[in-house]
């Protein structure tokens, strides 16, 4: 007889990010994690392709992220409709807790820094060509998107230790930030003697 399997896909991801807390990504098995999950394996394999995936799990953001630069007014600069849209983001977040909690199974493991790493890639190369159907040139559109990208890096972890903040206001303070240290006067270079 087959296993309840309502909100398998959660089941499966707490599960998983219980057990690499406790003994480590390298030391827990897919087994495991079904089996934790109250699943049969078989049932992990629908859901996510391998192990690492099981913390990264779906399209939704890069889809929500496409969709709203997408629909933003034609009047935003392309930064301003990136920003905007990245943050609309915190409404398909997972819980502050799951993330926080992520971040340190992932920050302790290489193999899933890198498929962080990869993840912000594709999210990045879904983003461009967004960008580029409003009419921005393609590289231009790749270094708005890193841009971008780095003024998100600089608002999340804000974001997750702020619970009374919202993502958008935070975004809106790191790029303040940023455009107050390039509108900084350059350095004076003195020139070397030899």
């Amino acid at each position: 007889m087959p296993r309840w399997e309502s909100d398998a896909q959660g089941r499966l991801e707490r599960a998983a990010l219980e057990l690499f807390e406790t003994q480590g990504f390298e030391r827990t098995s897919v087994a495991q994690i079904a089996d934790a999950a109250g699943l049969k394996e078989r049932s992990f394999y629908r859901y996510f392709p391998d192990k690492r995936e099981v913390l990264f799990a779906g399209n939704e953001l890069e889809a929500h992220l496409v969709a709203q630069v997408e629909a933003a007014d034609p009047d935003l600069t392309p930064i301003e409709a990136l920003l905007t849209a990245l943050g609309t983001a915190e409404g398909i977040f997972r819980p502050r807790e799951f993330l926080l909690r992520r971040g340190s199974v992932i920050a302790a493991n290489p193999a899933l820094a890198e498929r962080d790493l990869i993840k912000l890639a594709d999210i990045a190369e879904a983003l461009a060509p967004a960008l580029e159907r409003r009419g921005v040139e393609p590289g231009t559109a790749r270094f708005i998107v890193d841009v971008v990208l780095a003024i998100h890096r600089r608002a999340m972890p804000r974001w997750l230790a702020e619970p009374d903040t919202t993502l958008a206001q935070l975004m809106a303070e790191a790029a303040a930030e940023l455009r107050e240290v390039v509108t900084l006067p350059a350095p004076t270079v003195r020139p070397t003697t030899r």
